[in-house]
């Protein structure tokens, strides 16, 4: 096993800035009946990353989108 986070048992998350992380957090929000779990999922990025950074991977996204 490799990698910290299969050391611990736990699961595989996506790489951080790919989109994949917020998909998912946003996709788990919605079953749980949330109003706006886009909105939500940018709120708890903003307080675990900061604004500059989540900024940061937004702006990538959307670059890489484009």
């Amino acid at each position: 096993m490799t990698g910290k986070h299969k050391a611990r048992g736990q699961a595989a998350t996506a790489a951080l800035g790919s989109g994949g992380r917020f998909k998912a957090l946003s996709s788990k929000l919605k079953a749980k009946g949330v109003k706006d779990p886009d909105a939500l999922a940018a709120y708890i990025g903003r307080k675990k990353y900061g604004a500059r950074k989540m900024a940061a991977m937004a702006a990538a996204g959307r670059k890489r989108k484009a």
